[in-house]
């Protein structure tokens, strides 16, 4: 294989994977937003809060989710609202507040995370679990930090 047909290659699977992506998320939305009356990043505060049981502080939620402390800050309080989320005061650091899910949060966020996992089981039912496993490990193989090749 020449450098230029590997690289026309990798465009292809890059288009593929974001087809792919951007497919399954809009599906993912609608359903979060139609079965569930909540959103993709709610769902994804929620997931987080949920795997961890005492919670994160709001610094470490964000870093986790990849996303700006405003936009986490905005998500939590409509999730406090809703009683979904409470916010915990750190002993000894006024700033700092630790977010967890109210024993309401784990069981609607437990209700969605089935619900979630029977939707990605029907969106991907043509491949096998060999596949998804080979799948896997090859994207294994990507870059997990972003770096300019230039």
């Amino acid at each position: 294989m020449t450098a230029q047909s590997l690289s026309k290659e990798r465009l292809r699977l890059w288009l593929r994977m974001l087809r792919v992506t951007r497919q399954t998320e809009s599906i993912l939305r609608e359903r979060l937003r139609t079965e569930h009356d909540t959103t993709l990043p709610r769902f994804d505060v929620m997931a987080a809060l949920y795997a961890d049981k005492d919670g994160l502080k709001m610094n470490e939620l964000s870093r986790r989710l990849r996303v700006s402390n405003g936009n986490v800050t905005g998500i939590v309080d409509r999730l406090v609202e809703d009683g979904t989320v409470e916010r915990i005061a750190i002993e000894g650091d006024r700033r700092a507040t630790r977010v967890c899910l109210t024993p309401a949060g784990r069981e609607t966020f437990s209700a969605m995370a089935v619900e979630h996992e029977r939707w990605i089981n029907a969106l991907f039912e043509g491949v096998g679990e060999e596949d998804a496993h080979h799948i896997g490990e090859l994207l294994h193989c990507l870059p997990t930090t972003a770096h300019d090749p230039d």
